[in-house]
């Protein structure tokens, strides 16, 4: 695959996690995939292999609740050779008051046509430690 190949594939990529289309996410993941997740206890947690991946995926997407989805914006991914960098920042809507803004980026690599892992980064807001 060139790069014009995989910044088509992290589109699609994209578009399903955008859509919570977890057959469509698994559909473009390799058979030995990983994803680490930006929360858990690690810091972060690993799900590895198809099955946990997209266990993963479901915890990360979450049950459509009803709440209005955030508004995420992506940035031009950053390709060479088989690892892309994706960065992104969604705004998720609040009752009172401005909504909760995260910035972070996934560090993908690809096997052949399809993504071999995801692993995530991320900055939200919080305290700072006290120092």
């Amino acid at each position: 695959m060139d790069t014009e190949d995989r910044a088509r594939l992290l589109d699609r990529f994209t578009a399903a996690w955008s859509a919570k289309d977890l057959d469509a996410l698994m559909a473009l993941m390799a058979e030995d995939c990983s994803f680490r997740a930006s929360l858990g206890p690690e810091p972060g947690a690993t799900f590895a292999g198809c099955a946990e991946v997209r266990r993963g995926f479901a915890l990360f997407l979450g049950p459509d609740n009803g709440d209005p989805p955030p508004e995420t914006e992506t940035e031009e991914s950053l390709i060479s050779g088989d690892f892309a960098v994706t960065r992104w920042t969604s705004r998720y809507p609040q009752p009172a008051g401005p909504p909760i803004v995260v910035r972070a980026c996934d560090i993908l690599g690809f096997e052949g046509d399809r993504i071999k892992f995801k692993d995530t980064y991320r900055k939200a807001p919080g305290e700072l430690p006290n120092g």
